[in-house]
């Protein structure tokens, strides 16, 4: 209250979480006035943002005004015979109000994270997730897990200290077996968890699409059309693309990262071309690329062999874009076929024609796999009404179902889990290693017959404690709750953004 003080002198106390407009004045000369309608409001702790006071001065926008309201306030300390420094009134730190709020518990290291991925939002997708997150919900999943850890260790401890001396109700044997199932239990929900959480960062960081196809398939055209500007060069020329040309879109609410690859051509040369070093290293740059997008387009034309008479052999595949899709990971890969230059078909009924001779090549083996049914496309922006190609907009259409598909939650109780999408990088790798902690458990406790009894000392208690231990470790440093959750160092990981 003393920068309100100095700053609006004689003037009458705030009513809390109210909005007042006063004049503001320079305090060290109080004629001066920075502000002659300044709208004021005070929030006393603990019901704040960060739960200490905070006072909000809304001030007219111009530069000028700002600039001096700016240079009069860290002045008020010396106007009382105190010499301004840095410990007096200064500027906050980058994400200093959030670690406030942080370190007065009105907010937890989840919910942190996800603040910081709502202002940095740019899509509608991307907007969802960090809000799914920025609720208490995943820490609260996480802290009852760490409950369930800290209470299955508790009963392997008793057995180590007290097996001896007391009596339990349950055998050693029964014991083991009684939390062995409980972490199979949470083994498979944080298995899940881990899933859901890479799903979500497809969301968060952008499903990353590659195109590849043969020189002149069309793959900047299709770029260009599907970004709506000219971001490759488009010429007759084969070959004109040579390095990865990467634009960033929004598609139905999903950011995407487009990739124009260099075109695969036959080597030592195609069709009498020879293929030079600046090309070579296109191909090999356009290869490593496709290897690790999310989505594969494998963009092929129509053959010189089909004619608007329907006499269709087959669709341009030519070996190097074959060979590249072939080795492409499908578990963790999506390859989607799209025919080009549809448009040189002169009857709809050829359509399903090329997309059977395509569908034959990848049944045989030919070509990889795909999810997505074979698309046709053509780039050509003047298409008449009706005809035999509809253009770009059922191949976007197309994508869009395969990116919520993509995205979609693993678990049966997709509305329970759904909130798991908003785990950052950060959490899934905690899980991964609570995972292994929880199989290292497993491992040890299968280590004798399930239908022998046990004996203290068959098998090593004290690790198997430890591995439960080191699991409930990891939960801690997710939500920054518990002795073990050395929350200034992730302090400095979370606040760095």
């Amino acid at each position: 209250m003393e920068i309100y003080q100095r700053l609006c002198p004689g003037q009458s106390i705030l009513k809390p979480r109210h909005a007042t407009l006063r004049t503001l004045y320079h305090p060290r000369n109080p004629v001066e006035v920075l502000d002659s309608g300044a709208l004021i409001l005070s929030f006393p702790a603990p019901y704040t943002a960060t739960g200490e006071d905070i006072l909000e001065l809304h001030v007219h926008g111009g530069n000028a005004v700002v600039k001096s309201l700016l240079r009069a306030i860290p002045l008020v300390a010396a106007s009382n015979g105190v010499k301004p420094d840095a410990h007096t009134i200064r500027y906050a730190e980058p994400g200093e109000f959030t670690r406030r709020a942080f370190y007065n518990g009105l907010l937890d290291l989840t919910q942190v994270e996800a603040l910081g991925d709502i202002l940095s939002a740019e899509t509608e997708q991307q907007r969802r997730i960090a809000v799914k997150g920025s609720s208490s919900v995943l820490a609260q999943q996480y802290e009852s897990w760490r409950q369930l850890l800290l209470h299955a260790r508790g009963e392997l401890e008793a057995l180590i200290d007290f097996s001896e001396d007391q009596h339990f109700d349950e055998s050693p044997s029964r014991l083991i077996t009684s939390v062995k199932k409980q972490v199979l239990d949470l083994k498979a929900q944080v298995q899940a968890s881990i899933e859901n959480a890479s799903r979500g960062e497809l969301l968060r960081k952008g499903i990353d699409i590659a195109f590849v196809g043969a020189p002149n398939a069309g793959k900047s055209s299709l770029l260009n059309r599907i970004v709506g500007r000219e971001a490759a060069i488009v010429s007759e020329e084969a070959g004109t693309t040579r390095d990865v040309v990467n634009v960033g879109v929004d598609i139905g609410g999903f950011h995407c990262r487009f990739g124009d690859l260099a075109g695969l051509r036959n080597k030592p040369s195609d069709q009498g071309v020879t293929i030079g070093s600046i090309e070579l290293e296109g191909m090999r740059r356009a290869r490593e690329r496709a290897l690790v997008a999310d989505v594969v387009v494998a963009v092929l034309s129509i053959s010189p062999s089909c004619n608007q008479d329907g006499s269709c052999s087959t669709v341009d595949v030519n070996p190097q874009v074959a060979s590249t899709l072939r080795l492409c990971d499908t578990e963790k890969q999506v390859v989607v076929y799209v025919i080009n230059k549809i448009d040189l078909v002169g009857s709809n009924e050829n359509i399903p024609k090329l997309q059977a001779l395509l569908k034959k090549q990848i049944s045989d083996g030919d070509l990889p796999l795909s999810r997505v049914p074979i698309l046709v496309t053509s780039c050509i922006s003047d298409l008449p009404p009706h005809s035999v190609a509809d253009g770009i907009q059922p191949l976007l259409e197309s994508l869009v179902v395969l990116f919520r598909d993509l995205t979609a939650t693993s678990d049966v109780d997709s509305a329970a889990w759904e909130v798991s999408l908003g785990a950052t990088e950060r959490q899934r790798l905690l899980l991964e290693q609570c995972l292994k902690n929880l199989q290292d458990f497993i491992d040890q406790a299968d280590e004798d017959p399930a239908d022998q009894e046990l004996e203290p000392g068959s098998i090593d208690i004290v690790m198997a404690a430890e591995s439960l231990r080191s699991a409930a470790n990891g939960l801690a440093r997710i939500t920054g709750v518990g002795e073990a959750a050395n929350v200034e160092e992730v302090l400095g990981v979370v606040f760095e953004k």
